[in-house]
Order: structure tokens, then C-alpha cells, then sequence
């Protein structure tokens, strides 16, 4: 990262000490840690509301399993302020917990393998009669084992984004510009459509929006587009143990698919499951407060949004949802696109593209993850 500003040099004139652009997940994280701090901030979104990748994907906290040089550290420190904030802003921790059942001896070993890592902490390894006897709910004929975790948490973005930012406003004196755009970022001057706006530094957190601000540096840095195929499902009339992952997600997680074991399960599933892995399919299955099931997900990479979905993917899915749980699935409730923006290397961008100025991107779909830590990270360079 960049050389932090200098205290004594900011403008004594400046309406904010800091403005935020964007109030996804890692502006808001931005925001908060700056309040924090003491700073008068400003929030500038130009939606009515957050209403993009932060709330269309799970909005879950995922500890076990992430990559250890990036995420892994990030996300534990997220969990915890996530934990605080839930508290203070009254948003419910709607789900804890991982149930990862592997299906394969290949998956068993990979999860073997895991446990004995310091990553494993506090999770443990089941067989197949005592995850029977944990939950007998679910499925457990034909399968090896089941990692369970106690590390994973989620929230109902939908309502955990609104709730935070109402938090921000009210409790910790954050200003927000909604529906306001930003058209040009040269500190200490904030160019909107609704005027001009002072700010002795800045942090854009443009989501996936690749071509309004800094642009050049997005371009550069190879961001693409991420299309998710998300659907929520009724209730199946009894809680889940955590979030359900199964054998796929072995090869999507990092602190998984980096082990040597993993190779084994990656020549199988290429045999049995090709079609789930041409899509960038691995289920994840998480619950809400009212029992509804949010079921995903698959990956389409372009530089746009992809608007229609496909049924042959719901079908894969849904093939992967009976295998790990025995049952059909419920009746579907909603059905949406999520997206996030995606890089072939890395997972957290900060470039600085102006002086006082960050440009934040989360680039691997693990912005409830990761958001509050990597906001932390952010102010901190700006101000130390």
C-alpha cells in the first residue's frame, strides 16, 4: 500500500474527513471502521439502498476452509466485528456452523488432511453413524465423513445490509448520500450528481461496477464479472446442522484445494461430475431465521452481468442438494442473479489512484467474508 496521508496536512476546511463511495459490504466496513476512529465520514451510494452483490449472494461468514495467505485471517477478524456490530445494530445471526459431507474416499482425504492443520481449530470430524445420531435429519447413508465447523455465520443480507448502515447513521454519526452518483474522485473534492462534496480523503468501493471510477486500474488488474444462479426454497421442516457444503466445494476453497490430497478428488469429480464443474457449480446450502433455504451457487465470468438463468444449472444443483441430504428439495420462493466482481490472481485489490485515495475491490466473492477486516486495513493505512 501507498504512503499514508499526513495528519497535519489535511484541510482544515473539508465538510468529511472521509468519504466512502459505495455501500456494499466493504464501503460500509470502510465507514465503520473510520467512525470508529472518530472521523466525520460520508457514504455515497447512488441505489435507494445497498442493493448489489452485497445482498443478491449468502451472506456468509466462511472461516474454514478459505485461503490462508488472503482470507483466512481477514475472515476470522470479520467474524468477530460482525459479531459486535450484529449486537449493537440488532441484526440476527440467522445460522452458525458448517456441515461439509464428503461423499468420496478422495473428499474424506482432503478433510483428513485439513484436520491436521492449525486451520482445523475447533472444527472436528464426524463418521458416519454420529453425524446420523448429530442430525438425523440429513442423509447419511454412502457417505465417509462430515467436517463440522463452529467457525461460520450468516446473515440475511437483504436486512443485515439496511441494518448496519441505520447503525452507522444513527448510532456512530455516519452522513449517507443516497441516490447519488459519483462522477469524479479528486480529493478533496468528491464531483456528484447532486453537487460537489469536500472530503479530505477518499475510498471508493465501486463493488462490481468496472467502468465509472478508475476504470484503468480495474482494466489492469484483469476484473471480471461473476454471474451466480441463486434460488431461495421453503422451508424443509427442520434446521440444518450449518451451512451445507459437499464434495465440490473442496476444489473452490483454498485452504482445501492447496493440499495434496486434493488432486486425487479433482481427477475424480472431472470424471463423474463434469458438467457441475464446467458451470463452477458447488453447493452451498444456508437457512434462514424462517427456515427458507438459500441454495447456490454457479460461476459465469464475462465483463457483464448475466441476466437469464439457466434451468439445466437449478437442476445440477438440485442434484447435488439430494445427493448430501437425502430429500428433495423444497419449492423454490425466489429466484435471482448474484454477482461479484472476479480476478484470476489475487482476492483483495487496494490501489491508489489519486493522492488520499483508495480504490477497494473484493474480487473473489468473499466480501461478507473478509469486508470488515479488509475496511480496517484500509483506514488504517490512511491514517496511521
Amino acid at each position: 500500500m501507498s504512503k499514508p496521508i499526513d495528519a497535519r496536512t489535511r484541510g482544515a476546511a473539508a465538510e468529511f474527513d472521509l468519504a466512502v463511495v459505495g455501500a456494499g459490504i466493504v464501503g460500509l466496513g470502510c465507514a465503520l471502521a473510520g467512525a470508529r476512529r472518530g472521523l466525520r465520514v460520508v457514504v455515497i451510494e447512488r441505489d435507494a439502498r445497498t442493493n448489489g452483490a452485497s445482498v443478491r449472494n449468502f451472506g456468509l461468514v466462511t472461516i474454514t476452509g478459505q485461503d490462508r495467505a488472503q482470507i483466512w485471517r481477514r475472515a476470522r477478524r470479520s467474524r468477530e466485528i460482525w459479531l459486535d456490530v450484529a449486537a449493537r445494530a440488532g441484526i440476527e445471526v440467522a445460522q452458525r456452523g458448517l456441515w461439509l459431507a464428503a461423499r468420496r474416499p478422495e473428499a474424506a482425504a482432503v478433510l483428513d488432511a485439513f484436520m491436521r492443520t492449525d486451520m482445523a481449530e475447533g472444527c472436528r470430524m464426524l463418521g458416519a453413524d454420529a453425524a446420523r445420531r448429530h442430525c438425523a435429519d440429513l442423509r447419511t447413508e454412502g457417505l465417509e465423513a462430515v467436517l463440522e465447523s463452529p467457525h461460520e455465520l450468516r446473515v440475511e443480507s437483504r436486512d443485515a445490509l439496511p441494518a448496519l448502515a441505520r447503525h452507522l447513521e444513527r448510532d456512530l454519526g455516519v452522513c449517507f448520500r443516497w441516490q447519488t452518483a459519483v462522477h469524479a474522485v479528486q480529493t478533496p473534492v468528491i464531483e456528484t450528481s447532486r453537487g460537489p462534496l469536500r472530503a479530505d480523503s477518499a475510498v471508493v468501493c465501486p463493488g462490481d461496477d468496472l467502468t465509472t471510477l478508475f476504470p484503468r486500474f480495474l482494466a489492469d488488474a484483469g476484473i471480471r464479472r461473476c454471474t451466480l444462479q441463486m434460488l431461495r426454497l421453503e422451508s424443509p421442516g427442520f434446521r440444518l446442522p450449518g451451512t451445507l457444503m459437499s464434495d465440490l466445494s473442496l476444489l473452490r476453497y483454498g485452504g482445501f484445494a492447496s493440499l495434496p490430497e486434493a488432486a486425487a478428488l479433482a481427477v475424480r469429480l472431472r470424471t463423474e461430475q463434469s458438467e457441475h464443474l464446467r458451470h463452477g457449480i458447488h453447493l452451498i446450502v444456508a437457512q434462514g431465521g424462517d427456515g427458507s433455504l438459500v441454495i447456490g451457487d454457479s460461476h459465469l465470468y464475462d465483463t457483464s452481468i448475466e441476466p437469464f438463468a439457466d434451468e439445466r444449472i437449478a437442476a445440477l444443483l438440485f442434484d447435488e442438494y439430494r445427493a448430501v441430504t437425502g430429500r428433495p428439495p423444497p419449492a423454490v420462493r425466489e429466484r435471482w442473479s448474484g454477482t461479484y466482481a472476479s480476478a484470476e490472481r489475487g482476492c483483495i485489490l487496494v490501489e491508489t489512484p489519486a493522492p488520499a485515495t483508495r480504490l477497494v475491490m473484493v474480487t473473489s466473492g468473499v466480501g461478507a467474508s473478509t469486508g470488515f477486516a479488509v475496511g480496517e486495513e484500509v483506514i488504517n493505512d490512511l491514517y496511521q
